[in-house]
């Protein structure tokens, strides 16, 4: 598998200056649950424009958007299993903005918001589900129609409160949306912690895991990941060509983001999910989380009017959303990421969860072949049509060589 994979990823990366339908670079690594057992761990290319830049490796250090999500969801789970917090308790006592948030349900004539209070209950289920109503402010249309109404400057990207308070969508639990909800379950976290959601993430998760490149602080970083910090490159979508560019997150934010805030590498974040996977095994003890909470984590959430909303979403940007999966495959939403709720043919088995980054990195967990697998590029905008295709390759090897008396051809 190791040779197949190399050839997949040296085939995908720029080769000189030629970067058209290419990458920079790319790391990927595969896990199983046994113990240690790492199957696969390489990378190819560069972490910069430049020819001379250096080499991208399973250690390169960058941010990795909503590939912060799953951790920071394990991080609650665990308090959540200390009793400090049920799943369906109501947070808005505990966080204020969200007892302040409104619903917006239009627009009038002389184009003021329509709103009204809500007056149901916001769990952290919801919030863990992305059932509660919330959306992200850059890629919504009503809600940006709404904070230029209002006279809004910030946005979910800024990494404040202001950022991500917006009016919900729809009531509580009648929906299925994407947006900032994981940011406000880390703000739930701190709460009932007392504990800033970086210093509890270092404490519970990469102390336990031996985890040392796994931050929301980049700065504090800038001597020990010197040489391997990847930058953002940018697409032409007119030549397909790389560029090189600033990020588009703050580099030292006010708010340490639960959903997008991580800067870590492909080897630390599958550790993440190499924990999850062994929690998984009757006879495993000791790791992040219980088993039981593994099961509640990747038992389908959703009711049927929420999954209707997350399918047609997925239908609607299927390349940006699941790339993975044929467009009819059936999907549902976990406490952690979308589950397929069917096999996917020469792919990963049902119930296994997956989720992506709005850098074009991706991660998923198959419980029942026991392996998980994280990709980490950076390269913008969001869906990229080379990373689609480079990670479909990937995991067709993967499934290919690990299981083929099931693997099918497609």
């Amino acid at each position: 598998m190791a040779d197949k994979i190399d050839r997949i990823l040296d085939e995908y990366v720029a080769q000189g200056d030629a970067t058209k339908d290419k990458l920079l670079g790319v790391a990927f690594v595969v896990v199983s649950k046994n113990g240690s057992q790492i199957l696969y761990k390489g990378a190819a290319g560069r972490t910069n424009l430049p020819v001379d830049s250096s080499a991208f490796a399973p250690d390169s250090f960058t941010w990795v958007a909503s590939l912060t999500k799953i951790v920071t969801i394990t991080c609650v789970m665990q308090v959540v299993e200390r009793g400090l917090i049920g799943l369906d308790d109501d947070v808005r006592p505990l966080v204020p903005d969200l007892a302040q948030m409104r619903i917006l349900w239009g627009f009038a004539d002389d184009g003021s918001p329509i709103l009204e209070d809500n007056v149901k209950p916001i769990t952290l289920r919801h919030l863990l589900t992305h059932t509660c109503g919330l959306g992200y402010d850059l890629v919504d249309p009503d809600l940006t129609r709404w904070s230029y109404a209002v006279g809004r400057t910030t946005n979910n990207l800024s990494y404040t409160l202001e950022g991500w308070r917006t009016p919900l969508k729809f009531p509580p639990g009648e929906g299925w949306y994407y947006g900032s909800a994981i940011d406000w379950a880390g703000q739930v976290l701190e709460t009932v912690t007392g504990q800033g959601l970086g210093a509890y993430m270092a404490e519970h998760i990469c102390k336990p895991l031996g985890l040392c490149d796994t931050t929301f602080r980049s700065l504090t970083m800038t001597k020990r990941a010197a040489g391997r910090t990847v930058p953002c490159s940018f697409r032409d979508s007119s030549t397909g060509t790389l560029s090189s560019g600033s990020f588009p997150v703050p580099v030292d934010p006010p708010i340490e983001s639960g959903g997008a805030g991580l800067w870590t590498t492909a080897e630390d974040h599958v550790s993440v999910l190499q924990a999850l996977l062994k929690a998984s095994s009757p006879d495993e003890k000791g790791g992040l989380v219980s088993r039981a909470t593994v099961d509640e984590m990747f038992r389908p959430q959703l009711n049927e009017v929420q999954r209707g909303m997350l399918t047609y979403l997925a239908g609607r940007f299927h390349d940006g959303i699941v790339p993975e999966f044929p467009v009819d495959t059936r999907i549902d939403h976990g406490l952690g990421g979308v589950i397929n709720t069917e096999d996917v043919p020469g792919k990963r088995r049902k119930g296994s969860m997956m989720w992506q980054g709005m850098c074009n990195a991706h991660w998923w967990i198959d419980r029942e072949t026991g392996i998980a697998a994280t990709l980490i590029v950076n390269v913008f905008p969001q869906p990229d049509s080379v990373v689609v295709k480079l990670y479909n390759d990937l995991e067709l090897a993967v499934y290919g060589d690990l299981v083929p008396s099931k693997a099918a051809v497609i």
